[in-house]
């Protein structure tokens, strides 16, 4: 998650697509806004890396997404178009997702974290990355609330990534997602240290 407008540096762009490589390398879909900027980015890492890719629009129709909304469509593997606006789309843009990684930010990643701290969500932030992203863990602090979410920040995509699958496995946290039925009863839920 993070910001799809504003200013975006080419350097915050590479640290989102260096993300979204890493979740599809641990064999994860990556799930985003189906918007440009940053979560595009991560998109055509995942895409690089030979992942697969959800977008969950807050348009109604793929012509309201592209034309009302300016936003791609390619290299997505499937689009949800939920008609939800742009804030209604955070909820099952964070719903859908087993854990939450951010990079840089603004009012709409705001809203997304307040989303997945609340529902207790493991969540990655990459420090530095600018934006909001960079007052997470203040605001977790502010927040004075326990929910179950765990908040990990790293400086380093890669590792970010690795160490919130890890913690996720680890702590068999449930999951959104549902396997293939072949894939679940022959126990084939867990690759590469993390689950489908």
């Amino acid at each position: 998650m993070g910001s799809a407008g504003g200013v975006i540096t080419e350097e915050q762009l590479q640290l989102a697509r260096r993300i979204g490589r890493r979740i599809a390398e641990r064999g994860c879909v990556i799930v985003t806004g189906a918007c440009p900027g940053l979560p595009h980015a991560a998109v055509l890492g995942a895409h690089e890396a030979g992942g697969a890719s959800l977008g969950v629009s807050p348009a109604r129709s793929r012509e309201e997404h592209v034309g009302v909304f300016e936003s791609p469509l390619d290299p997505y593997t499937a689009i949800v178009f939920t008609g939800s606006g742009l804030m209604g789309r955070e909820t099952h843009n964070i719903h859908s997702s087993d854990l939450v990684v951010f990079v840089g930010g603004r009012s709409g990643t705001l809203g997304e974290f307040a989303i997945a701290y609340d529902e207790g969500k493991l969540i990655g932030v990459l420090r530095n990355s600018g934006g909001i992203s960079n007052d997470f863990d203040y605001i977790a602090k502010l927040v004075e609330k326990q929910t179950g979410a765990m908040l990990i920040e790293d400086d380093d995509p890669e590792r970010l990534v690795d160490t919130c699958l890890d913690r996720w496995v680890s702590e068999a946290r449930p999951t959104s997602v549902a396997l293939a039925a072949q894939a679940e009863y022959a126990g084939t839920a867990v690759t590469d240290g993390a689950r489908g």
